[in-house]
């Protein structure tokens, strides 16, 4: 047996199911590993050890009782420090959030206790997560487990950090322009941005109205879809919330691919990465093939202003959401998040309505592109982790969001799985899909994960 924090929540739950092993001591393993390494990460905030293991010894007494609630009744996982947590401070990565206390969980994570989560604590994130590098003024920068000197990416960077390092066996995270695949690329996991209105956002901190997604991280495809099996669906508080059914997200992971129809982004825009990150897609490529996927390659034009007119939009949303704080304290934030957020509030109404445009045919350029094709093929980020410090994080937001950005202007569900390495550091591939088709989608990133052994890598 795996050391127990080595484990993906379905090894974990099978073990509990059996009798193998308690949650209790799968919770001890994780709160031990957190106290000798997260001094070194810095990936959580607030830390709750006891409430963990005190959750952790209801969830063994229920098991032991007969009341089992499913897969992730006992497991471990912790949150971005932007969803709600009765009792429980929730900062957004800043100093303006610290009190009051939430009185409720957000509504995903209320579906989360209601599942048995043990709740291990709050990650670090990008501070108001307006940024990719979680390099966090207040809070410091969250370190990359596979080398120190690097960025985890951003903003859900303590959630990626988290899981790299073995520190909880799933997360949640918030992506506006990318961050949740940002991360999970450049941390060797895997991380899911569903559909816009799949899960709810009521009790997230906002950063755009219009481009916020919540979704999950974790170590493998299905933790990632059971994560989603049980945040999915839609809730009528929530404004953006979509009332569509929900898929069954894990009895059709293992029928493969063959026949589907792929489209692999190739042009000059995509070519515009460092070479091992293009040698782990064509890589990526050849595996679809081989699993009888047909692959054509094609180029998207508009590609570039999708993502600058998401950019425009995160910014100026975050403004308008901030602009009591940006008026009345503009130095309680980060020297970073300052001039985006400055900038933002400095677009006229004439770009933020040309960006609309632009997203309303985004939108439909996707719609008529699968219609031909099942699932398309791209680099999550143009490079591996950056080292930390130097070039300033908002100038390095329009690099690593190239080729996410464009997904959340259109809402469509994208996740990115690890596909190689470089120098010592994770690649990750982006795998996207139409509107609600989540469940196409992870079966094609389990098809390809379990084609290839870049998953099961850890770092030393």
């Amino acid at each position: 047996m795996p050391n127990l924090h080595e484990l993906t929540i379905s090894e974990a739950a099978n073990l509990i199911r059996q009798g193998s092993v308690s949650p209790i001591a799968l919770t001890q393993a994780c709160l031990e590993r957190i106290a000798a390494l997260d001094g070194q990460v810095n990936s959580f905030i607030t830390l709750t050890g006891d409430l963990a293991l005190e959750q952790a010894r209801q969830a063994e007494q229920e098991i032991r009782h007969g009341h089992y609630k499913g897969e992730l009744h006992g497991i471990p996982l912790a949150l971005k420090d932007l969803y709600e947590t009765a009792g429980l401070r929730t900062t957004a990565g800043s100093t303006f959030f610290d009190l009051p206390l939430p009185e409720q969980d957000a509504q995903v994570v209320q579906k989360l206790r209601q599942a048995g989560m043990v709740l291990l604590g709050k990650l670090n994130m990008h501070e108001i997560a307006l940024g990719i590098t979680n390099e966090n003024p207040h809070y410091g920068p969250c370190r990359n487990p596979w080398d120190l000197r690097c960025i985890t990416g951003g903003s859900s960077g303590g959630s990626a950090a988290a899981l790299a390092a073995g520190f909880c066996l799933g997360s949640l995270g918030s992506d506006t322009g990318g961050s949740i695949r940002i991360p999970a690329a450049l941390c060797g996991i895997v991380g899911l941005k569903p559909t816009y209105g799949r899960s709810s956002l009521r009790g997230v901190m906002p950063l755009s109205w219009n481009l916020d997604h919540a979704g999950p991280l974790a170590r493998s495809v299905r933790d990632v879809a059971l994560l989603l099996q049980n945040i999915a669906g839609y809730d009528p508080q929530d404004p953006y919330s979509v009332n569509a059914p929900v898929d069954d997200y894990l009895s059709g992971l293992k029928q493969g691919i063959r026949g589907w129809r792929i489209a692999a982004l190739d042009d000059e825009y995509f070519r515009e990465v460092d070479e091992p990150v293009w040698a782990a897609v064509e890589q990526a490529v050849a595996v679809f093939q081989k699993l009888g996927g047909v692959v054509e390659r094609i180029s998207i034009p508009e590609f570039r202003s999708y993502a600058q007119a998401n950019s425009l939009m995160v910014t100026s949303d975050g403004a308008a959401f901030h602009r009591q704080r940006l008026q009345e304290k503009p130095q309680g934030f980060g020297a970073d998040v300052l001039r985006r957020l400055q900038n933002g509030a400095a677009f006229t109404s004439t770009e933020y309505s040309l960006a609309r445009r632009t997203q309303t045919l985004a939108r439909r350029h996707f719609a008529q592109l699968f219609e031909r094709f099942d699932l398309l093929l791209l680099p999550t980020t143009p490079s591996t982790a950056h080292q930390i410090g130097g070039e300033d994080a908002d100038k390095r937001a329009p690099q690593l969001t190239r080729f996410t950005a464009p997904f959340n202007l259109t809402g469509l569900p994208a996740i990115s799985v690890p596909a190689g390495q470089a120098n010592g550091l994770p690649i990750g591939l982006q795998i996207v899909a139409n509107h609600w088709k989540e469940a196409a989608l992870l079966r094609g990133a389990y098809a390809f994960e379990q084609a290839t052994t870049w998953h099961n890598q850890r770092p030393m």
